[in-house]
C-alpha cells in the first residue's frame, strides 16, 4: 500500500525551483500539479524506467491531501489497475517525476510568464492541441 514516494535526487532541485519561480504555493502543490500534468498527457509509462529515490519525500497525506481517491483513480483509469495494486507506489513516482521534467522544459520555455499565468497558459494549450 501506498504511504510514501520519493522524487528522484535531480527532481528534488527541480520541486524547489518551480515553487520559488512560480509561486503557487508549496512544495507538494507542484508536485501535484507535476503528477496530473503527466497523467493528462493520458501515456503508460514503463515501470522499467523509474529513477533514483534520493529527492524529496512525500507522504500520502501531504501529497494528495483529502483528494487522495480522486488522484489515485485517475492513475488507476489510465492504467486499468485496481487502487489496490502492489505497484501503485512505483506509478505514482513515475508520474510525479515525468510530471516534474515536463513542467521544468516548459517553464525554461516560458520563465517570463508568472505562476498562475504560466499554468493557465499550459492548460490553454493543451486544451487547444486535444481539441
Amino acid at each position: 500500500m501506498f504511504t510514501q514516494v520519493k522524487t528522484s535526487k535531480e527532481n528534488k532541485e527541480i520541486v524547489t525551483l518551480l515553487t520559488q519561480k512560480l509561486n503557487l504555493g508549496t512544495e507538494n502543490v507542484i508536485a501535484r500539479m507535476a503528477y496530473s500534468y503527466s497523467l493528462s498527457l493520458n501515456r503508460k509509462l514503463d515501470l522499467n524506467d523509474i529513477a533514483d529515490s534520493g529527492g524529496k519525500e512525500y507522504a500520502k497525506s501531504v501529497l494528495f491531501g483529502e483528494y487522495y481517491d480522486i488522484y489515485i483513480g485517475l492513475l488507476c483509469v489510465n492504467y486499468n489497475i485496481y487502487k489496490t495494486d502492489k505497484d501503485i507506489a512505483k506509478y505514482i513516482k513515475l508520474h510525479i517525476d515525468d510530471g516534474l521534467q515536463l513542467l521544468y522544459e516548459e517553464f525554461q520555455n516560458n520563465s517570463h510568464e508568472a505562476g498562475f499565468d504560466f499554468v493557465t497558459n499550459l492548460i490553454t494549450e493543451k486544451i487547444e492541441y486535444f481539441s
